[in-house]
């Protein structure tokens, strides 16, 4: 309980600084709850595009999530399946590729984006190029679910009449399905929160994420805090809702994985 209250800590301050005015933030000590309760989540709807920067935030995120597993299932699954050298050098890749920061793949990526002419839809690119970057991660995590589905299973469906293919939609695909949706959650909330490819490969205002958009609130003299800590409630409330709705799946897929 003491763990849990240290890290919601921080949560419960966003929270409390975004009702405060702009004097008491800093008083000493401080307060844990506001004297003079201050509206400045209206203030930041009113004032800011926060509402279009959420919905682009969301179509980053979602577009990404569905690239990702449309790709990285089928592949997930087969690196499950086979076994030898290839399989443990494409482990090994797909590794690699997951510890490359996205500053150090900025660069050859606005390049390419700009040869192939990706860069006039900047949002299909923010999405292609952090699909590439969170896909590997996905692919391990989906991976261990398909591990944990009994060959057995597949081998009598196969035996009844079942294709390959039919045997993975009617047998590995249900069975590994908590696998698969926590992988989603992750991929969602990492890409909800991206930010590097964001701000580098969409150069439009209107199309910029929630992420990029926390950024009008801090200038060279002075920072908006009230603002920063609104914005931010209003930011990682969408997420909060997710968890809240995903809560059961989430906890009986880390506590029993795929295994039936």
């Amino acid at each position: 309980m003491t763990i849990t209250a240290l890290y919601l800590f921080p949560l419960y301050w966003m929270y409390l600084t975004a009702f405060k005015g702009g004097t008491e933030i800093f008083l000493s000590p401080p307060t844990f709850w506001p004297s003079d309760p201050q509206w400045n989540v209206l203030r930041v709807l009113e004032t800011t595009n926060v509402g279009r920067y959420i919905w682009n935030s969301l179509l980053v995120a979602s577009g990404t999530t569905v690239v990702v597993i449309l790709f990285g299932t089928g592949c997930a699954y087969a690196l499950a399946r086979l076994r030898g050298r290839l399989v443990e050098v494409s482990l090994f890749a797909i590794l690699m590729m997951q510890a490359l920061p996205s500053s150090l793949m900025v660069t050859p990526i606005f390049v390419a984006f700009s040869q192939f002419g990706l860069l006039a839809t900047p949002r299909l690119a923010v999405i292609l190029a952090q699909a590439a970057k969170v896909l590997p991660l996905y692919i391990v995590l989906c991976r261990a679910s398909f591990v944990q589905v009994p060959r057995e299973l597949e081998e009598a469906s196969l035996v009844d009449g079942n294709s390959r293919v039919g045997a993975f939609f009617l047998i590995a695909l249900p069975l590994a399905r908590n696998g698969i949706l926590i992988s989603s959650v992750l991929v969602f909330l990492q890409s909800f929160g991206e930010y590097v490819y964001a701000r580098s490969l969409i150069a439009q205002e209107p199309l910029q994420t929630a992420t990029v958009g926390l950024q009008g609130f801090m200038g060279p003299n002075a920072s908006d805090w009230t603002g920063v800590m609104a914005y931010s409630a209003l930011y990682v409330t969408p997420v909060l809702i997710v968890f809240i709705f995903l809560q059961k799946r989430i906890v009986s897929g880390l506590t029993a994985g795929a295994l039936k």
